[in-house]
């Protein structure tokens, strides 16, 4: 385990001063004209009008990418290779999809929380539900593990002590919480640019490292050399003899349960979508279109990396010293072990890219939570009559009780050995497939009525366990032809997440469309949207990035198929 020398020391603090400095300036320079933000909790919260759309993508990417991303999808490149950059890559194409038909939908029916829209479009029922079920799933399961692996990476790197970086990481985020969304927006501006510089820095390195390794230079060497040397981490498709196959089921990633965790994390998800449900619609769309273009950038931030370590761990240049070996071999300690070797003055802005990435997204999370907790329980059950200036100050309050939450919950949380990015997709996909299939169907069908979308929720969850488990009570080898089901280690046969979470998906619309039409037919009352087809239209400039966008995907998929 290194440290930090002086030198990163003086780069980290620079970073530090930098980001506060600036959401001090935004803060006060925003309090200094009419006070709004201690007035006004749609603005404290979201903004209203004044973020742009560079502002509105740096917070997209910034709200996204944490140690889940730098250091979890690091280490399924170490693991898998490149198949991983799928979750960024159709997570471009799904911002597309998001800005162009779930958005218009929002801003068109005034929709600033997703429980609002679940109360507009069934009831007050399903939408407290979901505003509870939301705020324990940022707090217990979102936020501690941001913090959680952040922690650990940060620890790792500077040798500091676990406890001391995760309250070192809560209070940073606190800080830039506490001055609300535009403080948020625009500092994540330059969390996004030192996270981009840092992580570049980190790449080129690692390709250099590889490149000199074997006698040569440059970082287009060292990249031809990881393709020669680890030519199956190239493979973006896997067939079902690939080990695995169990978390990329083969063309799922494209025709698959990938979309479901996409759409309803990119259309469904506070923490995303309230970073444009201030903006007015082409401001939003343009922003997020930016942050589909940053997408594209991210697999050479994050996954390279992780090949590379890959490739100097088959080289002896790292051993089981950094990585352990056999059952013990932990692929999460690529991006830390890579960053351990930087020269000093690299480590340190490197160092500064991964500690802006934990707090920006532990700041978008805490704020997330919230603006549920403020404006859809307390001001609907708690305080109906509370003030604009109170609910700011219960929605401070409430940033600081999660985090404090986050804290203590941080240190008894477990990764597996799936690894941290897998492992946090694969239990987030237990809620995922009711709750797109409750908002889908709520957008595009104004049948659906409420006990439909209540089905969907505890449904669709107890379906998710159900197939979870299913393989110790039934024989599941009928489905491996089909590329359903795959043996696991432990001898049975095991339905990937990803398939698991399309069938899951595909019955619940089943169920939800035969309730409906039941309850219709008897004369249930329905909640329609306010929805026309011209609000779907994208502006031409909106329609050129997104082809180019497309081109560059159908590129590299055909590229590395």
């Amino acid at each position: 385990m290194n440290q930090l020398a002086t030198l990163d020391y003086i780069v980290f603090f620079v970073y530090f001063l930098i980001v506060s400095g600036y959401g001090i300036w935004i803060y006060r320079r925003k309090t200094g004209h009419d006070g709004t933000i201690e007035g006004d909790s749609k603005d404290y919260f979201l903004a209203e009008g004044s973020l742009t759309w560079w502002a509105i993508g740096s917070s997209l990417i910034a709200s996204n990418i944490s140690a889940e991303q730098f250091v979890g999808m690091s280490g399924s490149g170490f693991k898998m290779g490149l198949a991983i950059a799928t979750y960024e890559w159709m997570a471009a194409l799904t911002l597309i999809i998001v800005a162009v038909f779930f958005i218009p939908v929002y801003l068109k029916n005034h929709i600033f929380t997703m429980p609002q829209f679940l109360n507009q479009r069934y009831n007050g029922t399903v939408a407290m539900i979901m505003a509870i079920f939301w705020l324990m799933l940022y707090v217990v399961v979102n936020l501690t593990s941001i913090l959680y692996l952040g922690a650990i990476a940060i620890s790792s790197i500077a040798g500091l002590n676990l406890t001391f970086c995760l309250y070192a990481l809560a209070i940073f985020a606190v800080i830039i919480t506490l001055g609300g969304m535009k403080v948020i927006g625009f500092t994540d501006v330059i969390q996004v640019f030192f996270l981009i510089l840092g992580g570049l820095a980190t790449t080129y390195l690692a390709l250099d490292m590889v490149a000199d390794h074997y006698g040569q230079s440059g970082v287009i060497s060292g990249f031809k050399l990881m393709q020669d040397q680890a030519a199956d981490h190239f493979q973006m498709i896997f067939q079902q003899d690939n080990p695995n196959f169990i978390d990329l089921p083969g063309l799922t990633v494209l025709l698959g349960g990938m979309w479901i965790v996409n759409l309803n994390y990119w259309g469904c998800n506070q923490y995303i979508t309230q970073r444009a449900l201030g903006a007015d619609l082409p401001t939003a769309r343009s922003g997020i279109l930016f942050a589909a273009f940053l997408k594209l950038l991210m697999p050479v931030i994050v996954v390279l990396p992780g090949i590379a370590a890959y490739v100097l761990y088959k080289q002896d240049v790292f051993g089981a010293a950094e990585f352990g070996s056999g059952a013990d071999l932990n692929p999460d300690r690529a991006y830390p072990v890579l960053l351990n070797i930087l020269p000093t003055g690299l480590k340190g802005l490197s160092f500064a890219a991964l500690t802006a990435a934990v707090v920006a997204s532990l700041a978008g999370k805490a704020n997330s939570i919230a603006t549920i907790f403020t404006l859809d329980i307390y001001k609907k059950v708690l305080n109906t009559e509370a003030s604009e200036k109170k609910l700011v100050v219960v929605g401070k309050i409430a940033v600081v009780v999660a985090m404090i939450l986050g804290v203590l919950i941080a240190p008894h949380l477990g990764i597996d050995k799936k690894g941290g990015f897998q492992y946090i997709q694969e239990y987030t996909g237990f809620v995922s497939p009711g709750i797109f299939a409750m908002f889908i169907l709520g957008f595009f069908w104004k049948k659906t009525t409420s006990n439909a979308a209540l089905f969907a929720t505890i449904g669709g969850f107890l379906l998710s366990i159900m197939f979870k488990f299913l393989p110790g009570l039934v024989d599941l080898s009928f489905l491996a032809p089909l590329g359903f089901a795959v043996k696991s280690e432990a001898g049975v046969y095991e339905i990937p997440f990803l398939d698991r979470m399309g069938f899951v998906f595909v019955i619940c619309v089943i169920v939800m469309v035969i309730i409906s039409l039941l309850e219709t037919s008897r004369g249930t009352k329905t909640n329609g949207l306010e929805v026309d087809a011209s609000m779907f239209k994208p502006q031409r400039s909106f329609t050129i990035g997104a082809m180019v966008i497309a081109v560059i995907l159908t590129a590299l998929y055909t590229i590395y198929w």
